[in-house]
C-alpha cells in the first residue's frame, strides 16, 4: 500500500450507509410519463433561453434551450413530443418557488435528431471535445451541476496536471454512482480519456471508496492498459467533497477561497465522464441521468435510469410506492440533500437521489444546550470551529462568523451529525450564508439606486445647463436681430435725410 492510499483525511463521520436496499439492484429505465416538465434553470450559471414555441413538435436531443453568458448550459428534448406550454413550474429547489419551464408531451415514438458522431473521437482538438460537450449540456452530475465544458476549458488554460474521477458516493442511501460503475465501466474509462485529452492531463486517476468491491474490480478491469489509475480511499463521509479526494490521493491540499485548478487539478463525477462519452461518441446531449430512489418508506428501492423533467412522484411510483407513512420527502442525500415541499418537481441534471425517510430514520429530537464536546471540530473536514461559529450567528455577530471561517463551510452536515446536543448546526450556516447574500444583494441594490440617483442628478444638471445655453443662445440671437433691426432703420433713416 503506497503513502498516499495511507494518507487519512481530516474530520468527516462514519454515518450508516443504508445502500443495501439498493446497491445490488441493476439500473432499469424509467418510463415515459404522460407530460415533462424541462426547466430551463438546470445548471449553475445564466438560465438557458427557450428557442422553441408552443405547439412545435420535437426530436429527443433537440435544443430546446440555449445558454446564455460564459457559465451556462443548453437544455434539450429529453425524448419526442410536442411542445405544449413554455412558463412556471415549481422547481426542485429548497423554496420550491417556480421556475421557466418547457412542458413536453411525448409521443411514445422516441426518435432522436440525426448525431454528429466523429469517426475517431480520440482524434479531436482539445478544444473540439470541450465545444461538444458544451453543446451537449453536459455538467457536473455529482450534484454541482457546473458547466462541464467552463471547467474544462479553464483547467486546459491553467495547466492541470491530473484529472481526478469522484466515485466516493459518501452519501447514505445513494447507489447510482456505484452502479454506473459495476454496469457502464467501458463507457466511463472511455469518458475519462476523453476528458484527459481535452485538458492535457498527464494523469488520470479515479477514486472508489473502499465499500465497493465490485465497482473497483469493474473499473480497475476496464481501466487495463489505458494509464487511467484506479484507486480505492476509506470508506467514510464527506469523502465525495473534491477537496478531501484531492488530498487523499495526491497529498495536496486546496487553499481557501481557491480552485482545485490553482493546484493543478481537475475534479469529475464518475456519472459526468459517463456522459461526456455519450456526448462525444454517439452524439448524444444530456437527456437523462441515474437516480436512487431509497428510504425506509419505498417499497422497493431502485436506480432508475430517468428522463429530465420526470415528475418525483412518478419515481416513488415506479418503485411500488411507499409501504409506510413518509415523514421526509429528500431531493439529493440526507447529509447535503434538501427536503422536498411536494413531489410535482422535476427530475434534473443534478439530480441524485429521491427519499422517502420514516420517523425512526430521521430521529428528531429536541436540541439541547452547547456542552462544549468539540466532537463538531473533531468532525468537520474543512478544520473549522462550528460551536463558536454558531454562538456568533445566534446573537447576529455574523462579522465574527466569517472571521472565524463560515464561508469555508461546504454545508456537509458532517457537525450536526455528530453533536450530542442534537443542535443544527449547518442550519445556522446555511441562515447565516443567506443572511450575507441578502446583504450583498442589498447592498449592491443600494449602490446601484445611488449610481441611478448620481446618473438622475447629473442628467437633471445637464439638461438644465442646456436650457441655460439655449435660452442664452435665444437671446442672443433675439438681441443680434433687434440690433440689427436698429442699424438697419439707422441706415434707412441717413440715406433718406440725404436724398
Amino acid at each position: 500500500m503506497s503513502f498516499l492510499s495511507r494518507l487519512k483525511p481530516r474530520g468527516g463521520v462514519h454515518p450508516e450507509g443504508r445502500k443495501a436496499s439498493s446497491a445490488d439492484t441493476a439500473i432499469r429505465a424509467m418510463p415515459l410519463q404522460q407530460r415533462l416538465y424541462v426547466p430551463l434553470q438546470q445548471h449553475i450559471g445564466a438560465p438557458a433561453k427557450p428557442v422553441v414555441r408552443v405547439g412545435e413538435k420535437v426530436l429527443a436531443g433537440q435544443l430546446i434551450g440555449a445558454g446564455q453568458g460564459n457559465i451556462s448550459a443548453p437544455v434539450h428534448a429529453p425524448t419526442s413530443g410536442w411542445v405544449t406550454a413554455i412558463g412556471d413550474h415549481p422547481a426542485p429547489h429548497p423554496s420550491g418557488l417556480p421556475a421557466a419551464t418547457v412542458i413536453i408531451e411525448p409521443d411514445g415514438e422516441g426518435r432522436w435528431i440525426e448525431a454528429d458522431v466523429p469517426a475517431d473521437p480520440f482524434a479531436l482538438a482539445p478544444d473540439d471535445i470541450a465545444a461538444r460537450v458544451g453543446a451537449a449540456g453536459v455538467v457536473g452530475l455529482g450534484g454541482a451541476a457546473f458547466p462541464s465544458m467552463v471547467k474544462l476549458d479553464a483547467s486546459r488554460k491553467s495547466g492541470v496536471d491530473t484529472l481526478i474521477i469522484n466515485g466516493g458516493e459518501c452519501e447514505p442511501y445513494l447507489t447510482c454512482d456505484d452502479r454506473i460503475m459495476r454496469e457502464r465501466a467501458a463507457e466511463i474509462v472511455s469518458g475519462i480519456r476523453l476528458m484527459q485529452r481535452a485538458v492535457g492531463a498527464a494523469n488520470a486517476l479515479v477514486g472508489i471508496e473502499d465499500n465497493k468491491p465490485e465497482a473497483l474490480a469493474a473499473m480497475r478491469a476496464a481501466a487495463a492498459a489505458t494509464g487511467v489509475e484506479i484507486r480505492a480511499v476509506p470508506a467514510m463521509y464527506p469523502m465525495g467533497w473534491e477537496k478531501q479526494m484531492i488530498q487523499v490521493l495526491l497529498g495536496r491540499e486546496v487553499p481557501a477561497e481557491s480552485r482545485s485548478a490553482d493546484i493543478g487539478v481537475l475534479v469529475h463525477n464518475v456519472a459526468t465522464a459517463w456522459a461526456v462519452q455519450q456526448a462525444i461518441c454517439l452524439g448524444r446531449p444530456l437527456v437523462s441521468r441515474i437516480v436512487t430512489v431509497s428510504g425506509g418508506a419505498v417499497a422497493q428501492p431502485a436506480n432508475l435510469e430517468v428522463p429530465l423533467g420526470t415528475p418525483v412522484q412518478a419515481l416513488y411510483d415506479a418503485c411500488g410506492g411507499f409501504n409506510a407513512r413518509p415523514a421526509r420527502l429528500v431531493l439529493g442525500g440526507p447529509m447535503m440533500g434538501h427536503q422536498l415541499t411536494h413531489t410535482s418537481v422535476p427530475v434534473v441534471k443534478g439530480t441524485s437521489g429521491v427519499l422517502a425517510l420514516t420517523q425512526s430514520e430521521i430521529g428528531l429530537t429536541q436540541p439541547a444546550p452547547c456542552i462544549r464536546c468539540s466532537s463538531c471540530v473533531r468532525a468537520c473536514p474543512v478544520g473549522l470551529l462550528p460551536l463558536e461559529m454558531a454562538a456568533r450567528i445566534r446573537t447576529d455577530d455574523l462579522a465574527a462568523a466569517v472571521a472565524l471561517g463560515l464561508k469555508d463551510c461546504i454545508g456537509c452536515g458532517s457537525c450536526s451529525y455528530v453533536c450530542p446536543s442534537s443542535i443544527p448546526l449547518v442550519h445556522y450556516f446555511n441562515y447565516a450564508k443567506g443572511e450575507l447574500m441578502a446583504q450583498a444583494r442589498g447592498k449592491l441594490k443600494q449602490e446601484a439606486t445611488k449610481k441611478l440617483a448620481a446618473e438622475r442628478s447629473a442628467r437633471m444638471e445637464r439638461i438644465a445647463r442646456e436650457r441655460e445655453e439655449a435660452a442664452a443662445a435665444r437671446k442672443a440671437a433675439k438681441e443680434a436681430r433687434e440690433a440689427a433691426a436698429k442699424e438697419a432703420a439707422a441706415r434707412a433713416a441717413t440715406t433718406e435725410a440725404t436724398a
